[in-house]
């Protein structure tokens, strides 16, 4: 996902291949619109699991009483602990308008918080163009990890800057998303190469938002 896995390869080194995913997230995304309202941006909120914020926030020293509250200095350290983005690298974020993959820009206007013993952070990213929805193609935005190393539960969606508009979070059918990943693994039987190779298998896990206007 973000690429971090480096930052804890040690922890995760003797994972089984089948515990795969490894990091979980909750999304929530946010639609923003303009004031001809076209779709224009969205606002991403990931929450990480309690186990990879431990680690990361560990791992840099901060937060050492465990306490859970970190002084301003720490807070400014974190920000944007997860927005060094490898160029190739989508943001486990997909945009679609009916079925037309749409382009978005890089991440903008991050923050990160770390509350309750999770780390939360937050971007911006931007549509190649404004978006004209209408009620026969909904917008549809999907959070996944084409090698699911992560997992992204969409736990929030919602529209800001125009009215008559509806946002339903959908999920994936599991059962059938879990036949295809045991059908790409017995490709890997026996290898070594299973754990840094994973097969493509993301999409078919895909939470999504849709957004529907009249």
């Amino acid at each position: 996902m973000i690429r971090i896995a480096s930052l804890v390869g040690g922890l995760l080194a003797a994972s089984p291949v089948l515990a795969h995913p490894h990091i979980f997230v909750d999304t929530g995304i946010e639609v923003l619109f303009n004031a001809a309202g076209q779709a224009e941006a969205i606002r991403l909120t990931w929450t990480y699991d309690d186990l990879i914020s431990l680690t990361l926030v560990t791992e840099r020293g901060l937060d050492p009483d465990f306490d859970g509250v970190l002084t301003p200095e720490e807070q400014a350290a974190i920000n944007g602990f997860d927005m060094n983005w490898q160029p190739g690298f989508e943001g486990d974020t997909y945009a679609l308008l009916g079925k037309v993959p749409l382009g978005l820009s890089g991440p903008t206007d991050w923050t990160a918080d770390y509350k309750g013993g999770r780390l939360i952070s937050t971007h911006l990213r931007r549509f190649d163009r404004p978006v004209d929805l209408a009620p026969s193609q909904p917008l549809v935005i999907q959070s996944y990890d084409p090698g699911y190393y992560s997992a992204y539960s969409v736990i929030d969606a919602r529209v800001t800057g125009r009215e008559g508009c509806t946002a339903d979070i959908f999920e994936p059918d599991r059962a059938a998303a879990d036949a295809i990943l045991e059908a790409a693994l017995t490709e890997y039987a026996g290898s070594e190469d299973v754990e840094t190779d994973f097969p493509a298998v993301g999409s078919a896990y895909a939470e999504e938002a849709r957004i529907a206007c009249e």
